[in-house]
């Protein structure tokens, strides 16, 4: 089953919503400011997306700028951080199997699921 990580006041995440909806295929939508990932989920997508956690944060939100920005900080700080503010995770982030993406842009989802 394709799982969409989602945030609705985001226009990229509306965006590759929009391609799975229009894909006729069956997916979930994984609304994850409401139903924030555990920290093994958090690592597991982090692994299938073959990045680095700092690769998975919003460098430009507020929270972000003002705590982390240019601090040494472990890659288990950096998770935790994305948990503690889930705004700061990446989004839309969409899985298939064992394959995964950030739709930035949003037509990347297209590779996944075509």
């Amino acid at each position: 089953m394709i799982k969409i990580y989602h945030n609705n006041r985001c226009s990229k995440s509306r965006s590759g919503l929009e391609i799975l909806e229009n894909s006729g295929k069956d997916f979930e939508v994984i609304k994850y400011l409401e139903n924030i990932p555990t920290k093994e989920e958090l690592k597991a997508l982090i692994k299938l997306l073959g990045i680095e956690p700092i690769d998975l944060v919003r460098k430009n939100e507020a929270i972000w700028k003002s705590n982390y920005k240019n601090k040494d900080i472990s890659n288990d700080s950096i998770i935790n951080a994305m948990l503690e503010h889930p705004k700061l995770i990446e989004r839309p982030i969409v899985v298939s199997g064992n394959n995964a993406v950030i739709g930035r842009p949003p037509e990347r989802i297209l590779d996944l699921i075509s």
